[in-house]
């Protein structure tokens, strides 16, 4: 019954790793309709960067970007790869990139 119940876990953590990645992603969209163009950094988000007009956050709720199921940072990569305005993503459980299962990497365009 254990390795069920932890397959089942670890479905459960990647499945909310995709939503925050999608809820952050709108975050991301809405800062980029208010200042003009995507932050340079993720926690722009949630303070307002010096030369930022229009910024009307913070835009995430509780005012702290969160962290991934596995409590690690998510990455965010501006400009982003293969034409996409940034990039964003989980590396999952192991923490680092690449991994397959539990330990393979969400991405926003892969999704």
């Amino acid at each position: 019954v254990a390795p069920q119940a932890m397959k089942y876990l670890g479905k459960g953590k990647t499945q909310s790793a995709k939503i925050q990645i999608e809820n952050l992603s709108a975050a991301l969209d809405m800062y980029r309709l208010e200042v003009g163009k995507y932050p340079e950094n993720i926690k722009d988000l949630v303070v307002q960067p010096s030369g930022a007009r229009g910024w009307n956050g913070p835009y995430l709720k509780k005012g702290e970007v969160p962290k991934d199921p596995w409590d690690n940072d998510y990455q965010y990569k501006r400009p982003g790869s293969n034409g996409h305005p940034y990039d964003l993503s989980s590396f999952g459980a192991d923490g680092a990139n690449g991994g397959e299962g539990e330990d393979a990497d969400i991405n926003l365009w892969q999704q």
